[in-house]
């Protein structure tokens, strides 16, 4: 079987995307790479071949530390979002009329009409010493705990950012399970947890990944709740970018740190993708 050459037309649709993707990644991704070699000199920087910027923060311990901590919180916030968004989904998907699920997917997409800055900032209200949940608890003699200016507060912030299109992007992976499966499944005598397990989520996997995987590349990249949340010491990648530019305009060095950010997030993307997508039993 042979397959049809695209035609022209669809070629001249495609190319509003090709421009975009060209302008906006690939130029900017081709002079960032560009300027990692770059020097500084009196606060201006020089165009150059230096391998010094590389040298200077690949052999830095503060730098892999950082690189790290970004990867450990990332990890920590995808599965825990995850964990947290399933539920959600699988009620929304399976026990709820139409009618609810448009409602609750309205409900979803309304943080997104707020700042996420502004969102981490409410969320200080409530972790602080003072704040509302240690207020509550301390009705009750318990506390008061310390949660700002730590890794549970920012794992909080990051799920905050995450949890509303982690539960999108499962929910419209368990909208096109075959239902047909799941009814096999319960006259097969298959338990619900057996069901999920088995048949729901192997069929979702596709988007189950997807969603983790965004939530994932949110995380890795997230410069607020680290920093407001987390009291932004010990630093991650994204902090220490700043830091660093802050340190006499040395931008070839962020640059070097950027680099290795999207290159760690293309190598998840395509681990991620790979598994989503490989056939069962292969």
């Amino acid at each position: 079987m042979t397959r049809s050459r695209p035609s022209l037309f669809s070629l001249v649709l495609s190319l509003p995307l090709l421009i975009w993707q060209v302008a906006f990644f690939l130029f900017p991704l081709i002079f960032l790479v560009a300027i990692s070699f770059w020097t500084v000199r009196n606060f201006q920087m020089t165009p150059d071949l230096n391998f010094g910027n590389w040298d200077r923060i690949l052999t830095r311990g503060t730098f892999w530390d950082a690189y790290a901590r970004t990867a450990m919180l990332a990890t920590a916030s995808a599965a825990l979002t995850s964990a947290i968004a399933f539920p959600a989904a699988y009620a929304i998907s399976f026990k709820l009329s139409e009618r609810a699920k448009q409602w609750l997917v309205f409900v979803l997409i309304i943080p997104f009409f707020t700042s996420y800055l502004v969102r981490v900032y409410s969320l200080q209200v409530f972790l602080s010493d003072a704040g509302i949940i240690n207020a509550f608890l301390d009705m009750f003699g318990i506390g008061p705990f310390l949660m700002l200016n730590t890794t549970f507060g920012t794992l909080v912030g990051m799920v905050t950012l995450c949890l509303p299109l982690v539960i999108l992007l499962q929910v419209f992976s368990l909208n096109f399970v075959n239902r047909d499966f799941v009814e096999a499944a319960h006259n097969l005598r298959c338990g619900r947890l057996r069901t999920v397990l088995a048949v729901i989520v192997p069929s979702a996997r596709v988007g189950l990944v997807i969603a983790a995987l965004f939530a994932f590349i949110l995380s890795f990249g997230d410069f607020v709740s680290p920093l407001y949340l987390g009291g932004g010491n010990p630093p991650t990648l994204s902090i220490m970018i700043t830091d660093i530019t802050k340190s006499g305009q040395q931008w070839p060095r962020a640059a070097v740190v950027a680099l290795m950010m999207i290159g760690t997030l293309l190598t998840v993307a395509f681990g991620a993708i790979t598994y989503a997508y490989k056939e069962r039993g292969k």
